[in-house]
């Protein structure tokens, strides 16, 4: 591993921001520290970094412990979430400014702040000061500021935070084709988690100075290990009392929340014949609000006092506020007080049916929605 973190715990006063921190990082990965405010992630960052000493626990950054390392000798390059740019200097000499400190010959300085203005698309922009560029170009400025030194770990505190939505879904495919371009190992703070699945290689989802679940953006998204990772990832319903629906029964010996996700759930009406082997599966359930989502609509729906959550797609029929939809639930984690459990629909499970059967529902021959 070429970042590892080792029984780690940092206290402020009678404060635990992290407790029994323990992840490794391999060379190369770009990996995403994921949760809510307060979660400890930013703590974890600037202990790596050196700007914060834990209390216990040891830090190595290829192989060697760094935790008595000054930040300036760990070989670290830091882009903060304000930038931290310094508004007299022009777009030049703020990348320099990290070369001339280590007392860098000049002309080395200048070959390498051309070289990270042609990579970070700053062309042209070499004398302009922050307050003449956009977010998204004060972003590149950090980013090749940080780069310049050749440091051999990237560090970026919620890099996307003070950008503007278009710009800063841009920046998310930049920003990844530059660290592969580079291939230098990057961690980067977040607690969006569209960004985390986006970007990163590898998640670490923090909760209250712990770690959740560490994995791929794809096992932490289908498979949550922990009752926070379910609710957290996805956009997820809690409800309590799930043997009440068809197709559950509680699991033995766990409590009797749950969480849906919308994918989870798929609404139709009863005289629909393309739902017919399956309508005996289904619930009557009532729509309490729609949502227009721009490329569709979410669904609020009652169950008999439990609410879920569905998308419906544009293109099929219109539905209204109070209108009666069959409702069918073909999976669900139920949770106890520390794992989730992904249930499956036994209903559906003993028809053979799936989330992928009941998509093919959805369609006519020529391709179109009918329902």
């Amino acid at each position: 591993m070429y970042v590892t973190l080792k029984d780690i715990n940092k206290n402020y006063g009678d404060f635990q921001a992290s407790k029994d921190v323990n992840f490794g990082i391999e060379k190369g990965r770009l990996v995403a520290l994921l949760g809510p405010s307060g979660s400890g992630k930013t703590t974890i960052l600037r202990m790596i970094a050196g700007l914060e000493t834990p209390t216990s626990g040891d830090i190595y950054i290829n192989d060697v412990r760094v935790n008595d390392i000054a930040p300036s000798e760990r070989g670290i390059g830091f882009v903060f979430q304000n930038y931290a740019l310094f508004r007299y200097m022009t777009v030049y000499d703020n990348i320099a400014f990290g070369l001339e400190l280590k007392k860098v010959p000049k002309p080395q300085i200048k070959e390498r702040v051309n070289e990270l203005i042609e990579l970070t698309g700053l062309k042209g922009m070499e004398k302009r000061f922050p307050n003449q560029l956009s977010g998204g170009q004060r972003q590149r400025v950090a980013f090749a500021r940080a780069l310049a030194p050749r440091p051999s770990l990237l560090l970026l505190d919620e890099p996307f935070a003070a950008i503007d939505a278009k710009v800063r879904l841009e920046l998310r495919t930049w920003l990844r084709e530059m660290i592969y371009k580079v291939g230098i190992t990057s961690i980067f703070v977040t607690h969006d988690q569209d960004e985390a699945v986006e970007v990163a290689d590898e998640i670490i989802v923090t909760n209250k100075g712990r770690i959740e679940q560490i994995g791929t953006p794809r096992e932490i998204y289908k498979d949550p290990q922990t009752p926070f990772v379910s609710e957290f990832i996805g956009q997820s319903t809690l409800i309590t009392d799930y043997g009440k629906l068809k197709g559950f029964s509680y699991a033995k010996g766990k409590y009797q929340s749950a969480v849906i996700r919308p994918e989870f759930v798929e609404a139709f009406k009863s005289d629909n014949s393309r739902f017919s082997d399956v309508i005996d599966c289904s619930e009557n359930g009532v729509i309490t609000d729609i949502l227009f989502r721009g490329n569709g609509l979410e669904l609020k729906i009652d169950i008999n006092g439990l609410e879920v959550t569905t998308h419906r797609s544009l293109e099929r029929r219109p539905v209204e506020i109070g209108e009666k939809m069959n409702v069918i639930i073909y999976r669900l984690y139920a949770l106890d007080e520390e794992k989730a459990y992904l249930l499956e629909n036994e209903e559906l499970v003993k028809k053979d049916v799936n989330n992928e059967h009941l998509e093919a529902y959805l369609y006519s021959d020529d391709g179109y929605f009918v329902i």
